[in-house]
């Protein structure tokens, strides 16, 4: 049996809050994904017209007034929202929280293109005149916005951090929180991704000049993982957090412990600025693994980043196939294909997903997979029907990003 490390650098997840295009709470979002429910639907964008996105519908005055949701930004009422969610759902005393060691460590894939974008668009009815350029803008902008929101609506004094890691964000939220647990920075931390991509025109521009941009007659059936007719990607809005706490001090207080996060790694590609490579993420999951003492054949499930571009799924596999050989364990599932990409949310997101397979025992599906790429070929991928696995005990999320950034995290069932 594997050495475990002390109690007090034993970090597990106690609370979780989230909003997906399919489902606005962990129950019902999972509900959704094992139902094979898609939330990907038509959205009319600046300049553009109708594309297709998976759009969240959460109630923004949950826990804001009209007058800050107006004054903040969408990246920020998604923060706030899972945020407190994540800590009604952890059943933490928040009253008596000391607050000064609450930390919140939220990835972002970018941040502040909507508000520019949206002052440029109105200052451009009027002849470009600066003067009516909202004195918000810079509170807005800033990076750390997200975080910030956050910790100005509850009252949290404690150190907070937006993590630009761009789709490689809601792992590095998760490793930041493990790491300043760790360091005794904080007592708890709110830690996950959230994105507001869909708001922006230019990125549904952007993908669409890469030729990468998903077009399909049924929005339900566009976004297609590892899948021959797979057209790109369908950009995505979300958030995931999750309270997570020392071990003794989740035991402590009786609380529910979701998962325990035994192992991560992030590292680079150092090749490309968009084309991803397959010996470094293989790299990258053989790292997570040493450092949660792990072997390939331990893991039960892989939460796989595949985004259905053409060769991003291509290189994810053969990394796949690099790090575990011919197991036949792990089962490998996607969540991308029922909400799309949700950025700087996706990692957290498709994490959390896939959590509640440790009660279960259930690895859900990958949608849309019709026709299989042979480029693509791992035979472990669960396609279009869920899976009794009967039981499971550690799941592995990937997680990557432009820019040639990578992360892994594992999560292990405490019993």
């Amino acid at each position: 049996m594997p050495d475990r490390p002390p109690d007090r650098e034993r970090i597990v997840i106690t609370g979780i809050g989230l909003t997906s295009p399919n489902g606005n709470c962990l129950q019902d979002f999972r509900a959704s994904l094992l139902a094979g429910q898609s939330g990907v639907v038509p959205f009319t964008t600046r300049y553009m017209g109708e594309v297709l996105a998976g759009v969240c519908n959460f109630d923004e005055l949950k826990y804001q007034k009209r007058k800050e949701v107006r004054r903040g930004t969408r990246a920020g009422s998604i923060s706030v929202y899972c945020a407190n969610e994540a800590i009604a759902n952890s059943g933490i005393d928040w009253e008596q929280t000391d607050r000064s060691r609450v930390g919140v460590y939220i990835g972002t894939t970018e941040h502040g293109n909507v508000e520019t974008e949206n002052e440029i668009y109105e200052i451009s009815k009027f002849d470009y005149d600066t003067s009516v350029w909202s004195h918000h803008h810079n509170p807005r902008t800033v990076a750390n916005n997200p975080p910030g929101e956050v910790t100005l609506n509850m009252g949290i004094t404690g150190p907070h951090l937006a993590l630009g890691a761009a789709c490689a964000a809601g792992n590095a939220g998760l490793i930041q929180a493990v790491q300043m647990l760790r360091l005794n920075e904080v007592d708890l931390a709110i830690a996950g991704g959230v994105s507001e991509s869909i708001h922006t025109f230019g990125i549904f521009a952007s993908f669409q000049s890469q030729g990468a941009l998903a077009r399909h007659e049924d929005p339900t059936k566009a976004c297609r993982p590892f899948d021959l007719d797979r057209s790109g990607i369908v950009v995505a809005e979300g958030g995931g957090l999750c309270t997570l706490e020392r071990l003794p001090d989740a035991i402590a207080r009786n609380a529910t412990i979701y998962g325990e996060i035994v192992g991560y790694a992030m590292n680079s590609d150092a090749s490309d600025f968009v084309l991803p490579n397959s010996n470094r993420q293989a790299e990258c999951i053989g790292l997570a693994l040493k450092r949660a003492d792990l072997a390939p054949c331990d893991i039960d499930i892989v939460s796989s980043h595949a985004t259905a571009t053409g060769q991003g799924d291509i290189e994810e596999s053969a990394a796949l196939r690099k790090a575990f050989g011919d197991e036949s364990r792990p089962v490998i599932n996607n969540t991308k294909s029922f909400i799309g990409h949700a950025m700087g949310a996706a990692g957290a997101l498709e994490l959390l997903g896939n959590l509640p397979a440790f009660d279960d025992g259930i690895a859900h599906a990958t949608i849309n997979l019709d026709r299989p790429d042979p480029e693509c070929a791992l035979s472990q991928i669960v396609a279009n029907e869920p899976l009794d696995l009967g039981n499971v005990d550690c799941i592995l999320n990937n997680s990557f990003g432009m820019l040639g950034i990578n992360s892994v995290v594992i999560v292990k069932n405490y019993v």
